[in-house]
Parts: C-alpha cells; sequence; structure tokens
C-alpha cells in the first residue's frame, strides 16, 4: 500500500510517499480502507518535533483522525463488518507514528472507531474526533468552575476546528458566547450561535470581562485579559503561567480520546445539531503541499486528505 511517512524531523520537505506493508487487523482490530484523513496543526508540529508526546523518532507517519470502511476484520472481532463506514481517531500520542493516517489502510483497534452514519460525508467526518472531543472536553474543565447559567465565556479561534465546536458545545450549555474570528470570516461564526464576534484584532481585554475564557489559539496572557479575577482559562495548548494576583484558574486541555463520546459528537454532526466545514481535499499523495498551506494559513476550514 502506499503511505506518506517523516523519513526526518523538518518541514514538509520530510514527508516521502513510499510503499509500506500491507497491515492485518489483529484481535480486537480491523483494517481500515482509509478514504479521508484530516490534516491538523498536530500533524505539521509533530514532522516538527515540536508536539507534545511526540514520536521517539523518525520514519513515522502523521494523521490522527480518519474516516473510511471496514476492508478486513481480526480474530474475535465481532463488533464491525467488512464494508461498514466507520470514522475514528488513531491515539497518535500513544501510537507516536506507527500507526498514524497517512496510508492506504491502517489497522486500528475497534475501539479507536465509531459507526459512520450515512448522512456524514467521509471528508467532513475526519474533521471531527479530535477537534470536536477536545472542544468538549476544555469545556467540561469550565464547567467545573461551576459558573451560574447564562454566563459569558471567550472563545479564542472560534473560526478553527477546535474553537467552532467550542463555540457551539458552549451555546448549547447555555453560556453567552463570544466568539473571536478571524477577519472576513464573522458570518460563519454568527451562523455556530455565538452571542457576540470579536474581530481577530480586537483588543481582547477590552471583550471582557467573562467568567471564563476557552482560549483554542493558546493566546496566553493576551486571552487571560479578557477574564474576570477568579475566572478560569483553558488553553489547548502549552502556554506560559498567568500572573497569579488575580486567582485566575489556569487550565491545560490535551485530548484524551472518548469513544462514547465520539460517537455522540458524530451522532451530533449527522443530526445537523453540530456543523462543521472542509475548506478543501488534497490527494494523499500531496501530503507535503497540504502541510504547505496550513503552514501558509488563511483556510477556511480543515484541509482533508482523500485517497482512492
Amino acid at each position: 500500500m502506499l503511505g506518506v511517512v517523516a523519513a526526518a524531523l523538518g518541514g514538509p520537505e520530510v514527508l516521502q510517499v513510499t510503499e509500506l506493508p500491507d497491515p492485518e487487523a489483529g484481535p480486537g482490530q480491523v483494517v481500515v480502507r482509509i478514504r479521508a484523513v484530516c490534516v491538523h496543526p498536530a500533524d505539521v508540529a509533530a514532522t516538527t518535533g515540536e508536539i507534545p508526546r511526540g514520536p521517539d523518532r523518525p520514519p513515522f507517519s502523521p494523521g490522527w483522525d480518519i474516516a473510511g470502511e471496514v476492508a478486513s476484520v481480526g480474530p474475535d472481532t465481532a463488533e464491525f463488518g467488512v464494508g461498514d463506514r466507520v470514522v475514528g481517531m488513531i491515539p497518535w500520542y500513544l501510537t507516536r507514528g506507527k500507526p498514524g493516517g497517512y496510508a492506504e489502510f491502517v489497522a486500528a483497534d475497534t475501539d479507536w472507531l465509531v459507526r459512520l452514519p450515512d448522512e456524514v460525508d467521509f471528508a467532513s467526518a475526519a474533521t471531527v474526533p479530535l477537534n470536536a472531543q477536545t472542544a468538549h472536553q476544555g469545556l467540561s474543565l469550565v464547567s467545573l468552575a461551576m459558573l451560574a447559567p447564562g454566563s459569558s465565556i471567550l472563545i479564542t479561534g472560534a473560526s478553527g476546528g477546535v474553537g467552532g465546536f467550542a463555540t457551539q458545545l458552549a451555546v448549547q450549555s447555555g453560556y453567552r458566547v463570544l466568539a473571536q474570528a478571524s477577519h472576513s470570516d464573522e458570518q460563519w461564526v454568527h451562523g455556530l450561535g455565538a452571542h457576540e464576534v470579536v474581530p481577530r484584532s480586537a483588543d481582547l481585554a477590552k471583550a471582557g470581562p467573562v467568567a471564563a475564557v476557552f482560549d483554542a489559539l493558546a493566546l496566553g496572557e493576551a486571552a487571560a485579559a479578557a477574564v474576570e479575577d477568579r475566572g478560569v482559562v483553558v488553553a489547548t495548548r502549552p502556554t506560559p503561567a498567568l500572573v497569579p494576583a488575580r486567582g485566575v484558574r489556569q487550565e491545560l486541555q490535551l485530548i484524551a480520546h472518548d469513544r462514547e463520546l465520539l460517537a455522540d459528537l458524530v451522532g451530533q454532526v449527522a443530526a445537523g445539531r453540530l456543523r462543521t466545514r472542509v475548506a478543501t481535499t488534497m490527494p494523499l499523495t500531496e501530503a507535503a503541499d497540504a502541510h504547505r498551506r496550513v503552514l501558509a494559513g488563511g483556510l477556511r476550514g480543515k484541509l482533508v486528505l482523500t485517497v482512492g
């Protein structure tokens, strides 16, 4: 089969299309014929050695979120059958790219996967697992602060994958949502249900005070300036410690795969209760160019590699 590996640590140029051994499904596994794999900033960071809990050493394959069809089933595996549509997240922080999703086929533990409803196409499905689970889990940390119903929350990066899902889930939870949008992307963010849209260029200190900040962009102090004294700031990437004088609680949310949660989130996408968007698709063999496009920024939605 064809796959893409990072032959060394570095920029997009280290990604190589190569022939890899066909995977075989072991006990509790299925082989997934990949139809779509999302390109995340985390994939780009992995190739440069900047991701927490990254690979031990090259070569390795990037790719967390996959969608496709079951091609074969391992021994004692009855949950899925050949031809079933599935979506899932390779726990890349555990596999360290062995396997990763940039391939034609992947041997996946059944616990990584959920069924994919026919209402959701493969490319859209591949944008959900990492982003939506991170958003939900980060908002769970916010809820631990026992905010009163109707409390205000600022979400940075609401135009992006994690921030977009966080905006929608926060609205569902009854918060008053101020959402930061990229330039010319305000209409999309309004459509996610945000009560107020804050421009990317705004001084966030003037947007508050809010009870909580979900910092999907990892802005650190710039985002925390909006939170009230003894409020809470949740970031999805490590940020410097905040000045402790105001008693602001600082939390870090790194992804933890939750199969039951993923099934619920995918179901919400299928039912139209959660929205996602694909900026563009590219063939798997153009993974290096895809990384260049992610690095360049300016995408409206996620970039997805397609296979077959």
